[in-house]
């Protein structure tokens, strides 16, 4: 099967534009900005240089971009930030990179950095298929996590959602070899999917066995919603697999 995520060779990668979000401009490649408040906007012209990653379209030393070399996991879609915020306290040893193309999420969440002084997190406003294929290296992360992704409950919508096969393949690429890529959704249909796309990935092992999960790891914090939902008999499934 051809891989359209396949490493770009010597192409040369589209340059990104720019939107403009209040005084600063952010790049990103997909619009969904929602309301930006005048502290996001402070935390963008004064946290970024500090906690951002602009994206360049070339491979990234990301030890340099820490000033440390240390084990690094991906957060995909982080939302506000309360996960990754979370992750790097309870975790200080390893370095985390977070992306979003949500301008007040990541507003806010450069805010709570600067309050922690989290010197071990780094972020990207960009879309995540275009940092992987041109930014990380094969190999070169840890762990990834994809907490809640939009699931695009609509039938007809199902072909928008983060998880494909393609996506997965280039996510299998991308972590090392033990390395563990853990996804979360409160959809079961979602889940559903995740379970065909994932199962049937090469080098990826569900760590619960075929269509299996897990309970909530400790390093993924409950959310306000997650809460809420389960009081009203929701269900949430972790999964988890390990790239062989």
């Amino acid at each position: 099967m051809t891989d359209p995520f396949a490493s770009p060779g010597a192409k040369t990668p589209p340059k990104p534009f720019t939107v403009t979000e209040g005084r600063r401009e952010v790049r990103s490649f997909v619009l969904r900005q929602g309301r930006f408040t005048e502290a996001q906007q402070r935390a963008f012209d004064q946290q970024w240089p500090r906690f951002g990653l602009d994206y360049l379209g070339q491979p990234r030393d990301f030890d340099a971009a820490f000033g440390r070399a240390a084990p690094l996991v991906m957060e995909i879609g982080f939302g506000n930030g309360q996960a990754l915020r979370f992750a790097a306290q309870q975790d200080p040893s390893r370095n985390y990179i977070g992306l979003e193309v949500h301008a007040p999420g990541v507003g806010r969440l450069l805010n709570a950095l600067a309050e922690d002084s989290a010197d071990n997190v780094r972020l990207y406003h960009h879309d995540a298929v275009e940092v992987l294929m041109h930014e990380v290296a094969d190999g070169g992360l840890d762990e990834v996590r994809i907490y809640f992704p939009d699931p695009w409950h609509k039938k007809r919508h199902n072909k928008r959602r983060l998880v494909q096969p393609a996506f997965a393949q280039l996510l299998a690429r991308k972590l090392r070899i033990g390395g563990r890529l853990h996804c979360a959704t409160d959809w079961q249909d979602y889940a559903e999917q995740m379970w065909d796309v994932l199962d049937a990935t090469p080098g990826l092992h569900n760590s619960a066995g075929p269509r299996g999960q897990v309970p909530r790891p400790p390093w993924r914090p409950q959310t306000h919603f997650e809460t809420r939902g389960q009081k009203l008999g929701h269900g949430v499934w972790d999964l988890l697999y390990e790239r062989g």
